[in-house]
């Protein structure tokens, strides 16, 4: 029975992560789409070719998940993967919802809020200090950065090319888009897919098949690497519209702007702090950052409060979710 039940996570964390891809797909390419700088299908092949590179480079974030979210020590294997089957099942169902009304929310916190909700409900110990460092303050951190640090980027950079022909900067900027909506499918890849392999793992963990603080199996990684990557060339037409249109008009060089503060932000968490913060937030945060330059009006502040409740909303709401599928789960599981 412990056999299926790991398979049956194992299934289900890479059907998230396949969620995770589609979902998120847009966070690497709405904008160099949006500005012509790739066509849809081009750039959708980069996002999934640098998510699984990104995927690859490391396993701090993966970790972070595994150890530092809730406490799998004093539960029995049963109930620690029934746990981590009602936190997937949670986080998929947030994911799709925002999904279906086009909002771009963070599967990383559906995710960790499906591990709390499901680990409170089925008595076990939630690292409240770790979650408000590793995730809560980044949470808020990371917008705030990727907002201000793409605000005062730009307006150094329409300083520089006050005096340059419009025409040929934009041309510029839109084969620059190339390189940057690249680093930031890898930086996706290298926050995104492992929070896959740390709940993986944490389900290998949970029946002794992994030791705690190992080494994540190398098949672990490929598998989470391949499911986002199959995920993000499918594409995630609903929020990239939101992203790439709604929240401002993207020009290339805002656009280039916008993505190059967004995947630095994200390498910073993933290999300074080891935080698994949320593209999303990154990016959507950046891109109302370049649109201020313009002028306040130009950001669409109705979209953007839109996306903040959703927000706000993911990590209870997913937690909610996966606590009633633990109830459901346990009886006949557990």
């Amino acid at each position: 029975m412990e056999a299926a039940l790991v398979v049956a996570v194992v299934a289900l964390a890479l059907g998230f992560d396949y969620t995770n891809g589609f979902h998120d797909a847009a966070n690497a390419i709405a904008t160099s789409v949006s500005t012509r700088a790739l066509t849809p299908r081009v750039a959708l092949v980069i996002a999934a070719v640098m998510n699984f590179v990104g995927a690859l480079l490391g396993t701090s974030v993966a970790q972070t998940i595994a150890n530092s979210i809730i406490d799998l020590t004093d539960a029995n294997n049963r109930t620690a993967l029934v746990v981590i089957l009602a936190a997937l099942l949670g986080a998929i169902c947030w994911n799709l919802i925002t999904w279906w009304f086009g909002l771009p929310s963070s599967s990383t916190h559906s995710l960790i809020g499906g591990l709390v909700g499901a680990g409170l409900v089925g008595g076990l110990a939630v690292y409240w200090k770790s979650v408000w460092e590793k995730v809560v303050i980044p949470m808020v951190v990371s917008p705030a950065v990727g907002f201000t640090l793409a605000f005062f980027i730009m307006v150094g950079v329409l300083w520089l090319v006050r005096n340059t022909n419009p025409a040929r900067t934009f041309r510029r900027f839109r084969l620059a888009q190339t390189v940057s909506a690249s680093a930031m499918a890898l930086g996706h890849g290298l926050q995104d897919a492992q929070k896959t392999m740390g709940v993986i793992y944490l389900a290998l963990v949970s029946v002794g098949w992994a030791e705690k603080n190992g080494q994540i199996p190398l098949w672990v990684k490929v598998a989470a690497a391949t499911a986002i990557s199959l995920g993000t060339y499918s594409g995630g037409w609903r929020i990239m519209r939101t992203l790439g249109r709604r929240i401002i008009e993207v020009d290339p060089a805002r656009g280039f702007i916008a993505e190059s503060v967004s995947a630095t932000v994200l390498y910073v968490s993933a290999f300074a702090v080891h935080a698994p913060v949320s593209t999303t937030h990154v990016v959507s945060s950046a891109i109302m950052g370049v649109g201020a330059t313009k002028r306040a009006s130009a950001v669409r502040w109705g979209v953007a409060k839109n996306i903040a409740t959703a927000w706000v909303l993911t990590i209870p709401a997913a937690a909610l979710v996966a606590g009633l599928a633990y109830l459901l789960l346990h009886p006949i599981l557990g």
